[in-house]
């Protein structure tokens, strides 16, 4: 392998998730659409009534913490006041039902943004086992 090989394989980066969604725009288009789902979705009652009547907020942090989590920028990990994501669930009663409507809403939202394919597949698998990890009530 040449030098010229060896320097162009050496500045090779994988893009990520979130580079393959589209960057800060297709991340925040990921969090409205999610939340307007919820917010519109009568069978997502459950998990809508954990939220306050302005989504505004929480339509925020979502996005930030998706930024770093995708791979972008740790957005959510740089505010003084960032709590662990599992202890900021476990105050709500999160079963299986309510872990189902999240899915459904962000299963929908990834659709209506267009993720597709190999990249639907990896961010439906990685979200849920998120949503398994958030259940503070058994299974049953």
């Amino acid at each position: 392998m040449t030098a010229v090989e060896q320097a162009s394989e050496a500045v090779v980066v994988e893009a990520t998730p979130y580079d393959l969604i589209g960057g800060e725009a297709g991340v925040r288009r990921l969090a409205d659409r999610f939340y307007a789902i919820m917010d519109e979705e009568p069978d997502a009652r459950r998990i809508r009534a954990m939220h306050d009547a302005d989504l505004g907020p929480i339509r925020q942090l979502l996005f930030e913490f998706l930024s770093g989590w995708l791979g972008g920028p740790p957005l959510y990990f740089q505010r003084a006041e960032h709590r662990c994501i599992m202890s900021a669930h476990r105050p709500f009663p999160i079963g299986d039902a309510e872990r189902d409507e999240w899915m459904t809403c962000m299963r929908r939202a990834m659709f209506d943004c267009d993720i597709t394919g190999d990249m639907y597949d990896l961010l439906d698998r990685a979200f849920l086992r998120m949503a398994n990890a958030f259940r503070t009530r058994p299974a049953g």
